[in-house]
């Protein structure tokens, strides 16, 4: 057995980018940071930022682009996916990114506003007819298709520890 799950809470580096594969399967790219503080040697209260690439599919992305924006603080869930590809010179790179599968949007009233959308919704794979946790197999993208992993229990606002 094993498990690949990731889950953030952080904020949008960037608003998110959708571009339709050939297929007409709507993919959206966007950058999420996330923060740590700590204390150095010295006793010093030290901030981390680590910054994630996240791409999310289909009908997910749809939504992505329509209500995230650039700062919006968001709640995700996803698993990690490293591919290869080919840059303008041909040297061959790798990319680490975050599928998402779930996400829901975090904040007040105004924030949400800010974003586009009501603060606090939800969006959701896992549909029997959308399969936005993995890419298709014929997409140029270079994202491995897959069966529909299960996307685990909803979760609310109580279930977040802060």
């Amino acid at each position: 057995m094993s498990v690949n799950k990731v889950i953030l809470v952080g904020r949008l580096g960037r608003d998110p980018e959708t571009r339709y594969t050939g297929g007409g399967q709507a993919v959206a790219n966007f950058s999420m940071a996330t923060d740590e503080s700590y204390k150095d040697k010295n006793g010093e209260r030290q901030k981390r930022t680590e910054w994630h690439k996240i791409v999310v599919w289909s009908k997910l992305a749809e939504i992505a682009q329509q209500y995230l924006k650039k700062g919006s603080l968001l709640y995700l869930e996803g698993r990690l996916q490293t591919r290869e590809w080919q840059d303008k010179e041909g040297q061959k790179r790798t990319t680490t990114e975050i599928v998402a599968t779930n996400f829901r949007m975090l904040g007040g009233r105004a924030e949400g506003a800010a974003a586009g959308g009501g603060g606090g919704g939800a969006a959701r794979s896992g549909g029997d007819d959308m399969e936005s946790h993995a890419a298709p197999a014929d997409d140029s993208y270079g994202g491995g298709g897959g069966g529909h992993a299960p996307t685990g229990p909803e979760i609310s606002d109580e279930d977040i520890p802060f």
